[in-house]
Formats: C-alpha cells, structure tokens, sequence
C-alpha cells in the first residue's frame, strides 16, 4: 500500500470545494466540483490511492459521507464551532477552508464529531418531521382560538378541540357566521390530518426492529413514554460514546455554560446553547409532564 493522500472538503449546497495533499503538505490537487452524485463519482475515479477525507458537519453532510464512506480508508466529520476556533483566519474562501480541514486532518488535529449510522439518521428523520407535524398542529390549533376571540365567540377551552364539542359549536351559536364557520372547518380538517400523519410515523418507528427493544427498555422508567424513549434513542445513538454522565448533561443542554477569568465569574446562562436542541425540547417538556403520569415524581 502507497503512502496515504488526505482530502479536506468543504462542503456547500451547490459546489463542493476540495484540496488533496500528501503526508508532507505538499498539495496534489485542489479545485471544486459540483454537488451531485454524479459529478462525486466521476472526481473518485481521478483520486489516488489510499486517501482519507474530512468535512465540516452541514446539513449536507449527510448523504455526501454515506456516498464516499465505501470508497476511502477513513473519512471524518469535523465539529463545526470547534474547527472555527482551530482554523481561523483573517482571510476565509472555500478553497482556503478546504485546505484548513486537510492540514487538520494531515496534523491529526481535526476536532471530530460523532456520526451516527445511516439507518440511524433515516429513523431521525422521520422523528424530526413528526415533530414538525406537532408544532403545526399546536399553531392551528391557538388560530381556531383566536378566530373565535377575534369574533366575540364564548368557548369551553378544554373542550375546544374534542370533536363533538366542535361540531356542536359550529351548529348551534349563532355569533358564528358562514365565513367564520368555513375557516374554523378548515382549521379542524387541517387539525385532523396532522393527528392521523403524526399517529402513523409514531408507530412506525415504535415498531421498527432497529429501535423497539431499546425503546421498550427506556420506557419500563417511570414517567418515560414513547416519545421521550425514541427521541432518546434516535438522538443520541451510540450511548457509549458518552463517557460520563457530565458529558451526557452537557450534550442534552441541561447545564449552563460558564464564562470565568482570573478567579471571577463573568457569566453564567441557566441553560446551554450548544447542545442538542431538539434532545434539550423533550427532555424538558418530559420533566414538566412526569408529575402528572407519576405520582412519586410529583413531591
């Protein structure tokens, strides 16, 4: 086996810049291609061989690691703020910040981050996009509300959306025109499509074979249900690579971030912003929900 060549990526929606160097840093090729599959597989067949490769984590990252995973001796994903603080320059370009990433890579210095497997990242997916389900059911929801306010129209909050209620609504006051009454049915139709699609993904991955034993294991915890168990799961993916419980603390974004110089503190936030969003979201959301499924958690 040849000596092995090192590739710095630095990845865009349209173009990918790239920058090739030998062990010593001398450069072997550098320049951009296109951001496609097709032009991807055209750039492999001039590379020499064995080369490794690295990139910064965006969201294009993704399907551009699964595509050149099988073709390099290592590829590696590089933290992005992390890199920031390594790689920072007074002059910034794609081709400069491709070069970046391979010295990073060449010198061993690349902060690297965790990616989790393709399968993995599919299921994620589909529980992000449920999540978005949720939040547009809970915007259609306060706009039915606010019609019927904007209108003058006296309702039983916690009735609002059972569905006899509703229809009895509609039927039976009379400050609900014809035009309000079209809007408040497209609301709850719209309401209703969400709640079936967001039920159907749910099951789907509650009963996928890659999750289910870990999700009905999380979920013999009191307090812990489906939605708390997947997100779990999905997010954090390899719970090993968490080697402590500080390490996951800090990666859920249940900790604050703390700024101290000299002896003194400077600044503290109650609550980190870097951390894994949509983890810190449910988690806290499950913390505020626990004492009404479990009473132990309720003193």
């Amino acid at each position: 086996m040849g000596p092995m060549y090192y590739i710095g990526l630095d990845v865009h929606k349209r173009v990918i810049s790239f920058c090739v160097k030998e062990g010593s840093g001398k450069i072997h090729a550098e320049g951009s291609i296109s951001a496609t599959r097709f032009e991807l597989d055209r750039w492999l067949k001039t590379l020499p061989q064995p080369w490794s490769a690295a990139m910064e984590a965006t969201m294009f990252t993704g399907w551009i690691y699964d595509h050149l995973k099988p073709h390099a001796a290592a590829l590696k994903v590089a933290h992005p703020l992390m890199l920031r603080a390594i790689a920072a320059a007074k002059k910034k370009n794609d081709r400069i910040d491709a070069a970046k990433i391979c010295d990073c890579l060449r010198c061993d210095f690349l902060p690297e981050c965790y990616m989790a497997s393709t399968a993995i990242r599919e299921r994620r997916r589909t529980l992000r996009y449920r999540n978005l389900l949720v939040r547009q059911m809970v915007q259609m929801k306060n706009k039915i509300s606010m019609l019927l306010m904007e209108a003058g129209v006296s309702y039983n909050k916690q009735r609002l959306h059972k569905t006899g209620y509703f229809r009895e609504l509609l039927t039976t006051n009379p400050d609900i025109d014809e035009g309000l009454s079209s809007l408040l049915r497209c609301c709850r139709e719209t309401v209703v499509r969400l709640q079936r699609t967001e039920s159907a993904l749910v099951r789907s991955l509650e009963h996928d074979r890659l999750l289910r034993e870990r999700v009905e294991r999380l979920m013999t915890i009191p307090a812990v249900g489906r939605i708390t168990a997947l997100t779990w799961v999905l997010e954090v993916g390899d719970v090993g690579r968490l080697s402590s419980i500080k390490k996951a603390v800090s990666y859920c974004g249940l900790c604050g971030a703390e700024k101290s110089s000299g002896g003194s503190l400077l600044q503290r936030t109650p609550l980190s912003k870097q951390r894994n969003k949509h983890l810190q979201t449910t988690l806290i959301e499950a913390a505020k929900m626990a004492p009404q499924s479990c009473l132990g958690l309720a003193l």
